[in-house]
């Protein structure tokens, strides 16, 4: 089965390729690359200002009320 090389739009043989997707280790080093340097981004959801807030201030979804491991009463 041959697919086009994501980079280069070269077609290439995905049985025995060890780049594939790609056609070449080029390629792969070209798609790392931009993944790196953040030309590729994941969408998400943008965040309300309450949440904006929270992340700002450090807030964690963890219960404040959770007891220590240090300093505790060892039965």
């Amino acid at each position: 089965m041959k697919v086009s090389c994501p980079v280069c739009r070269k077609m290439t043989q995905w049985k025995g390729n060890p780049w594939r997707p790609f056609c070449s280790e080029r390629c792969k080093t070209i798609d790392l690359a931009s993944w790196a340097s953040e030309e590729y981004r994941i969408p998400a959801e943008r965040l309300g200002e309450e949440e904006l807030e929270e992340e700002r201030r450090g807030k964690t979804d963890e219960p404040a009320d959770v007891p220590s491991s240090e300093g505790g009463d060892a039965a």
